[in-house]
């Protein structure tokens, strides 16, 4: 937030997020992302006269299922909309979108701030629409190429109440709101695609006042980091030209990343610049008390029970909690290493969070793509419960499992790892290294503590690190006090 004590932002979001279908929201077009430009665009997209455009049920439903995850009322009867303007990369001069009726009315979501405070942010609307084209200007001089694939594909607009009041309470919205949609299986949430951006309006006021300031709205903003620099300048340069004597121009602006600022892209158009009417060529959307129930039986377990329900049943720290599901593939993988290894819940979460993230991290792989698998990582803890290995000989295991040698039965058994449980023979280890060290021994029995982690150390060598520690540590305390 600005260093300047008497202002205040008053930040509001809007969220485009691509729906997670396999055709458009008005035509069977394709909408798989990296095809070659204009091989995703058909009649309807392209506009062609004579051409109907046809609602597609899974985009519905899925926006109903946003509406429903953040308490919203599902709109029983909403209107597709022309909103016109005119810009390459919209074939039609207009786009179909949803204005005064939308699908999803009211809603909220509540974050968490850095703080560790939670804070409620209401949701005005979220409404269908069909995403525009895109205009390229890179690999082209004097001219623009239009790419028409991303033309007519789905997307619900989230717009937030304006009742964030900093950058990082932005960042923690977006990214609740983010974590929402991927559970909730409606979008990929995919930002470097453009799945998931968002327009930032902001304004300053000074502290105390009702009445909002003048707002500008700084578009597509594509990554978190971006959008939390997008603000913060804007904050900073709204507070500059006030008290310089200025006044802010309501207007559209573009954040630069290479250089952390805002630019000045158009004046903002209002909404009757766009001439909205009722789309003649769709129906109402008419959804049945019914059809939302049927939604509703088909919900998901969302990331805050899923959080408390891990704290509960199995006994997690809020931290472990919060980790292991922050993606509903993590906390399913984290289920299965609890439910199939007989370990203990908090030391399969210090495996999936410490030892498995780590190395997914280091690597910068997703946990789908994770080398060891579930299965595989509670066949491994499974060996520590039963004391076949030892929780650092685990660690030299995991590697190697990760490392693609097998399973842990197979590398333990390979690698001769099976831990030494046998006390008469980590007896017989210990009694050699204290007849070997006479000095070190008179040494500790005389008071230097600090020499059982020698004595530790030198069973363990002796023993190939293989001795059950929890035995050797015994027997050590034992033949060293005599």
């Amino acid at each position: 937030m600005s260093t300047h004590g008497e202002w205040e932002a008053v930040i509001g979001l809007e969220v485009h997020c691509q729906l997670l279908t396999k055709s458009k929201i008005f035509s069977g077009a394709a909408t798989a992302y990296g095809a070659e430009p204009n091989t995703q665009a058909d009649a309807v997209t392209l506009g062609f006269p004579g051409v109907l455009p046809v609602l597609n049920g899974d985009a519905l439903r899925m926006a109903i299922k946003f509406g429903l995850a953040i308490d919203a009322t599902i709109t029983q009867r909403s209107v597709f909309n022309r909103k016109h303007y005119f810009y390459p990369d919209l074939p039609k001069g207009y786009q179909i979108t949803q204005y005064e009726l939308p699908i999803v009315a009211g809603g909220k979501l509540d974050i968490e701030l850095p703080d560790g405070s939670t804070k409620t942010i209401g949701i005005t609307r979220a409404h269908m629409e069909e995403d525009a084209g895109k205009s390229l200007h890179e690999n082209f001089v004097g001219v623009t190429g239009i790419d028409l694939n991303r033309a007519g594909t789905p997307l619900i607009e989230i717009v937030s109440e304006p009742e964030i009041r900093s950058a990082a309470e932005a960042v923690a919205y977006l990214k609740k709101l983010h974590q929402l949609v991927v559970y909730l299986g409606v979008s990929d949430g995919n930002m470097q695609e453009g799945s998931f951006r968002c327009d930032a309006n902001v304004s300053v006021r000074r502290r105390g006042t009702e009445k909002f300031g003048t707002r500008t709205e700084t578009k597509n903003v594509n990554s978190f980091r971006y959008v939390e620099k997008a603000i913060e300048y804007e904050i900073e340069r709204q507070i500059g030209v006030i008290e310089a004597g200025g006044v802010i121009v309501q207007e559209t602006r573009l954040f630069n990343p290479d250089t952390g600022e805002t630019r000045s892209m158009r004046s903002k158009e209002n909404a009757n610049d766009y001439r909205y009417f009722p789309d003649p060529d769709l129906l109402p959307v008419v959804v049945t008390t019914d059809d939302i129930e049927k939604i509703r039986a088909t919900m998901p377990e969302l990331p805050e029970a899923k959080r408390n329900r891990f704290m509960q049943q199995y006994g997690l720290p809020k931290y472990d909690a919060s980790v292991l599901t922050a993606e509903a593939a993590l906390a399913d993988y984290y289920e299965t290493v609890v439910s199939t290894s007989a370990g203990d819940p908090k030391i399969c979460a210090n495996w999936v969070i410490g030892d498995l993230l780590g190395l997914l991290n280091k690597q910068s792989l997703e946990i789908g793509a994770s080398p060891v698998s579930a299965a595989a990582l509670a066949g491994l803890v499974a060996r520590i419960a039963d004391k076949t290995i030892s929780g650092k000989i685990a660690k030299e295991v995991f590697e190697a499992m990760f490392a693609g040698e097998g399973s842990a039965d197979d590398i333990i058994k390979a690698k001769g790892l099976v831990q030494i449980t046998d006390e008469s023979a980590i007896a017989a280890a210990i009694d050699e290294i204290i007849a070997k060290n006479p000095g070190q021994l008179a040494e500790y029995r005389g008071g230097k503590d600090k020499l059982f982690g020698f004595f530790v150390g030198q069973a363990m060598k002796a023993t190939q690190g293989k001795a059950n520690p929890e035995a050797l540590n015994r027997l050590l305390k034992e033949k060293l006090a005599g």
